[in-house]
This record gives structure tokens, C-alpha cells and sequence, in this order.
């Protein structure tokens, strides 16, 4: 769907991009990296509205530098900055949209029809713009990104501003746009568990240089630890240090007692993560935990986040910039 080679784009004091080499496949893409990334410069160059300072690129097989309106065609795009009149309703401006992808009056009603429902506005796609909600207003930039049905939407930061109820329904509606509709996605975000729980693959992106790009399976793979949640009992008013005392004496390696940043949204902060040496592990837990009396809540191999890429990449450029100081 999209490719790059050796893409950089530099502005008189600042490297947005440099040197970006990636290949996005159909599907849901993510596009993660902290604000000033590169991330919307990117996107802005895949879509033929700003110019590489040099490099390749190529949408639907398109080049970005000599076919930037037929890639426009095809493409849907969801801006990130607040961009709609606001004295308009969502139908008028999504049928506006739709007509200048091209599609005949008749055709543009009812697409806007239909997308405006899909994307929860049919109730109030009558009402002007200017009173919608921030959730209301990210719905209706998503709605003209698709009336035309194009083949991929480029959705830059579609859940900023939303509480976490509105950022849950806006990444159910994004992960829809594919699985009901087999549109293809590239969605930026700052936020690592919005991209870990919505897309297929993930692109981490760092100064404007690649850092990984993988399978969102892969980020997450499964590590040698065991993460144990445990309540506690009358006998044990501390369970979870009991209980890391009795792995600790079984010869188990167990990390410090303390909450872990998978976990940390639950709010228990009952954890441990047990170095896994075999299946036994498994069962010196179920039995520690059994002897101690205390409640098992889950007991789960931990898993990577991708937020871990960010940390050990810059673990490694702090490490080089000490060497080379050395």
C-alpha cells in the first residue's frame, strides 16, 4: 500500500524525516512516535502535499512526487488539527466532500447517509458544526475521509482530545473501517496501547528515523516471565510478599514486589513477574499460592509493550553517545 526508500525531509533547523526506508502492507497500520516525530511530515508527503527533500515514495503504487492527485483520489484523509466550519452541518460538509472526490450529487447523499450513520452522526448530521463535541467533531473528519470508499485512509491522531470512552469508540470504528469495509488504515497516534490494541502491524518512528516495524504480535510476544496477581487473606495481610518469599525459597527468581506498567491500569498493584524455568514453574506457583491461602486473580505469561522499543532505543543511542564521549 505504501512504500518508502531513503525518504528525508529537512527544513532549515529541523530533520522531520530522515532516511526512512518502509513497507506498509493492507490492513491496520499504526504509526507511533512522540509529538515532532515525523509523523504527520510523512504523511503530508505520502499524500503529494509537501516534497521530500529527497528519497522515494509510492502510494497504491503511485508516486508521491508526480501523482499527487490520483493518489488524493484514492486515499481518505482525517487531519489532525480542527479544520470544519463551523456554521456547516456534518451533512453538508461530508456531501461537499464527497463531490469534490468526484462523485455525482445523488451518489454523494447517500454515501454521506451512510457513512454519517456508521459513524454514530445520523441523528444529528442536520445540526451545524460549530456546537458538536470534540468526539462529534473527530467523527465527522473521519466520515469525509471515507465517503468516497477509498482504498486506504491516512488518519493523523484521531483520538486527540477524546476521554477514554470516546478514544475506546473511535478505535472500534477505525479497526470496522477494515474488517467491514476491507479499507486499509495507516493511523498515527503518541498513545503505544491505542496502536497495540487496534492495528495489525505497528511503525515506531523516532526523530524521524525508523526504529522498528513489525507485526503487532511480535512486539507483544511472550516473554520467560510470570506475571501473578494475588489477592490477600487474613493469615497474610501482605499476600503478594508471602507469596514472594515462598517462590524465593523454592529457588525461584522473582522481581521486586511493586505494580508493572501492564498491569497498572487494574489499580491492585498485587503483582509479581517470575522468571519461568520450565513447567514446574507453574506448578511451584499454584502450590505456593494454594499453601498460603490466598485468592489466585490471574497468573499469565508477561508480554512485551512496545513502549519497551522506545526504551531500549534510546537506551542504545545514551550508550553510543557514551562511548563516544569515552
Amino acid at each position: 500500500m505504501i512504500a518508502t526508500e531513503s525518504l528525508s525531509k529537512r527544513f532549515p533547523r529541523v530533520t522531520a524525516l530522515d532516511r526512512l526506508s518502509v513497507d506498509i502492507t493492507p490492513g491496520v497500520t499504526g504509526l507511533v512516535g512522540a509529538n515532532g516525530a515525523g509523523k504527520s511530515t510523512l504523511i503530508k508527503i505520502l499524500l503529494g502535499l509537501s516534497p521530500a527533500t529527497e528519497g522515494r515514495a509510492s502510494v497504491l503504487g503511485l508516486d508521491v512526487a508526480t501523482e499527487g492527485a490520483a493518489i488524493r483520489e484514492q486515499v481518505g484523509y482525517m487531519p489532525e488539527h480542527d479544520c470544519l466550519p463551523p456554521d456547516v452541518s456534518a451533512t453538508e460538509f461530508v456531501v461537499h466532500m464527497a463531490r469534490m472526490s468526484g462523485l455525482p450529487v445523488t451518489a454523494a447523499r447517500e454515501r454521506t447517509a451512510d457513512t454519517l450513520r456508521h459513524v454514530g452522526l445520523y441523528e444529528e448530521r442536520y445540526r451545524p458544526m460549530g456546537g458538536y463535541s470534540t468526539g462529534m467533531k473527530q467523527r465527522v473528519k473521519l466520515a469525509q475521509a471515507l465517503v468516497h470508499d477509498p482504498r486506504l485512509v491516512l488518519l493523523d491522531e484521531p483520538t486527540n482530545g477524546l476521554d477514554p470512552v470516546g478514544r475506546d469508540e473511535m478505535l472500534g470504528l477505525i479497526r470496522r473501517i477494515h474488517t467491514d469495509f476491507g479499507i486499509s488504515v495507516l493511523v498515527t497516534s503518541h498513545l503505544l496501547g491505542e496502536l497495540e490494541r487496534t492495528c495489525d502491524h505497528v511503525v515506531v518512528i523516532d526523530g524521524g528515523k525508523l526504529l522498528r516495524s513489525s507485526s503487532t504480535s511480535d512486539f507483544t510476544q511472550a516473554t520467560a516471565s510470570l506475571a501473578v496477581e494475588v489477592t490477600d487473606s487474613d493469615a497474610h495481610p501482605d499476600g503478594t510478599a508471602a507469596l514472594a518469599a515462598a517462590l524465593t525459597a523454592a529457588g525461584l527468581a522473582v522481581q521486586p514486589v511493586g505494580r508493572t506498567a501492564e498491569f497498572a491500569a487494574a489499580g491492585s498493584g498485587h503483582v509479581l513477574l517470575v522468571d519461568v524455568t520450565g513447567d514446574d514453574t507453574y506448578d511451584a506457583v499454584r502450590d505456593a499460592v494454594a499453601g498460603l491461602g490466598l485468592g489466585l486473580i490471574r497468573m499469565e505469561q508477561r508480554r512485551h509493550r512496545i513502549a519497551e522499543v522506545f526504551q531500549s532505543a534510546h537506551e542504545s543511542a545514551h550508550e553510543r553517545g557514551s562511548t563516544d564521549a569515552a
